[in-house]
């Protein structure tokens, strides 16, 4: 039986649903109720080299201000710290802290712990055959955590 082409779709994003939800569910329970997954990818970004609002929202997709009301949160949460450049004193850098990364480690694991229970589930060789098949969709670019390309496309194009 053929399905239609958006049930492949929402099969994927259910999918990723319901990892990212079990995952932060996980987190809540380990007391770290606060987490949510665009916190962490702008964690990830800042670890990537966002060093500033500016980069921060062109690595996420977002605009200036939505990126420095998330740094505030990181920052207000001990994540993220705002320090001076050392080689522009009129400019601060965002590192993520100690703190920061142990909550990254934390949520990475519960995603390995995750990952563990879909391969009881379906079998370590289909779970891989799966990664396989979804790699070779994906391809050998760096998997974005940001929008979606067509979203940052879009933002682009009314940006010029």
């Amino acid at each position: 039986m053929t399905r239609p082409g958006p049930h492949l779709a929402l099969l994927l994003l259910g999918s990723y649903r319901k990892l990212v939800d079990a995952a932060v569910r996980e987190l809540a329970d380990r007391g770290h109720d606060d987490v949510r997954p665009s916190l962490h990818y702008a964690m990830s970004a800042i670890d990537l080299g966002a060093e500033s609002a500016s980069e921060l929202g062109r690595a996420l997709s977002v605009s200036k201000q939505a990126a420095a009301k998330t740094i505030a949160v990181l920052v207000q949460r001990g994540w993220v710290a705002v320090e001076d450049d050392t080689a522009d004193r009129r400019r601060r850098r965002l590192r993520v802290t100690d703190l920061g990364h142990r909550v990254m480690r934390e949520g990475e694991a519960i995603f390995d712990d995750l990952r563990k229970a879909w391969a009881e589930r379906i079998g370590d060789d289909e779970l891989a055959r799966l990664e396989e098949l979804l790699t070779a969709f994906v391809g050998a670019d760096t998997i974005r955590l940001e929008s979606p390309g067509w979203i940052a496309a879009e933002q682009s194009s009314i940006a010029e």
